[in-house]
């Protein structure tokens, strides 16, 4: 790993210092800052007004006791978070994750991440994230609903249209959506449309909101593509992940005429060499909620292997769509070996530091996710626009709309890119436009 400017060094062993233990938090932190030494130099008066050390410090941090009683007559206790990162340029926007590995460090990481990425939409929008480390697997949807109005018992009060405005995330889905924004509705005596997003179409959500962080990434491959005179025609493609990120992944790609040849789950990854059956996967996935093993003993010529890296198969284009770190510094080696030319990140920090210097280092055009998976977060913007004018708008409209938002995206994390003379570098792009539209706001709006 580069040595960090002096000045950031001092500012991110603070953050490391006042975060202990938050690992995922200080990988986040440090691949921001290590963008933003040219920028200093550039711009004194981000240093003389501390305002890096403002943006690594959340303005507020609710942790709060989620009491629940399941179907058994058991009373159980969960943790419940919502870090309002940063509203410099408007409410905070980030979503709710329902998983038993949610801890502080990994909200943190996530609103951090979030600040940017939402700056970088262009769109008026904070950043901030929340959830809790309750796992709804295996619950009944009357668990679900329980724990869900118990969560929003206490939430309710920290959020609102102009104040905070949550959406889903991993294990938060309509469903759950619903259930937070009835006991929302129920408490306030309020149809606050806006409160949340990621609702259902019969009831204030917006259409292409399912679909997209997953045409999102892929509009922004896209646009990586033409600027090298290039396009996804004809590319081979792998996709890690089989939920929601990725199943749209796969329908934007085969539409611009990509094959996706593999797809993964926890368990292991299936691979068919003919372009994967997209209505087997949905079945599977969003009907059955079975493993993707099950594909291949329905699809003939596809294969399962149990275990093992995704990252094998080789491909032109990958997307990491699952989780955080899942793809390290190794299997950037496999793919880099066997000619990978595009990699963008579907998830939320889905590449380890390592994995990234492997790929910006032999060449791949590289998008990180703040930048590429951008689509769901804008759509959830669309989407309280929809709420506060009391409209609906088409798909077609809508995905229009997403599809200017990521080449808006992809401009800005070039230009800045271009400007500070690392032309296709999109990780230093993606965080130097985004933190300078916040810091300016942050400037504009003084010491608060």
């Amino acid at each position: 790993m580069s040595s960090l400017d002096p000045k950031l060094q001092s500012i991110y062993e603070l953050v490391l210092r006042r975060n202990p233990g938050e690992l995922e938090f200080h990988q986040a932190v440090r691949e921001v800052l290590d963008s933003l030494g040219p920028v200093i130099a550039k711009h004194p008066e981000y240093a003389d007004a501390r305002v890096i050390e403002r943006i690594c410090e959340p303005e507020r941090q609710i942790i709060f006791r989620v009491p629940w009683v399941d179907d058994k007559g058991n009373i159980e206790i969960n943790r419940g978070f919502r870090v309002e990162f940063n509203s410099a340029l408007g409410p905070y926007k980030g979503g709710l994750r329902f998983h038993p590995s949610v801890y502080l460090g990994i909200i943190k990481f996530l609103g951090f991440e979030q600040i940017f990425k939402n700056a970088l939409t262009g769109l008026p929008i904070g950043g901030g994230k929340g959830g809790s480390d309750f796992d709804p697997k295996g619950r009944s949807d009357n668990e679900i609903m329980r724990f869900c109005q118990s969560f929003m018992t206490e939430l309710y009060r920290h959020i609102g249209e102009y104040t905070d405005v949550p959406a889903g995330d991993i294990g938060v889905g309509g469903r759950e959506i619903g259930y937070m924004f009835g006991q929302y509705k129920r408490i306030t005596n309020r149809y606050e449309s806006g409160v949340l997003t990621g609702k259902g179409i019969g009831w204030g959500g917006s259409l292409v909101r399912k679909e997209a962080t997953g045409y999102g990434t892929v509009f922004f491959v896209d646009n990586m593509l033409k600027a090298k005179g290039e396009s996804l025609d004809g590319k081979k493609v792998v996709v890690s992940g089989s939920g929601n990120v990725a199943i749209y992944a796969i329908e934007k790609v085969h539409e611009l005429g990509g094959t996706v040849v593999a797809c993964s789950d926890s368990a292991g990854y299936v691979v068919d060499e003919n372009g994967l059956d997209l209505d087997l996967v949905k079945e599977i996935k969003e009907v059955e909620r079975a493993r993707i093993s099950v594909y291949a003993d329905r699809r003939p010529g596809s294969r399962y292997v149990a275990g093992g890296s995704i990252w094998d198969v080789a491909c032109d284009v990958a997307l990491p769509c699952a989780t955080e770190n899942e793809l390290d510094h190794s299997a950037a080696e496999t793919l880099v070996r066997n000619g990978v030319k595009v990699v963008a990140e579907g998830a939320n920090m889905p590449t380890t530091p390592r994995g990234v210097t492997t790929f910006t280092d032999a060449g791949v055009l590289f998008a990180p996710g703040k930048a590429a998976n951008a689509g769901g977060v804008a759509t959830s913007a669309l989407e309280m626009q929809q709420n506060a004018s009391r409209d609906s708008w088409s798909h077609d409209y809508t995905e229009q709309r997403l599809g200017d938002i990521m080449a808006g995206i992809h401009h800005r994390c070039a230009e800045a890119a271009d400007e500070y003379g690392r032309p296709g570098d999109y990780v230093l792009g993606a965080n130097i436009s985004g933190f300078k539209q916040v810091a300016d706001a942050m400037l504009a709006l003084g010491v608060v």
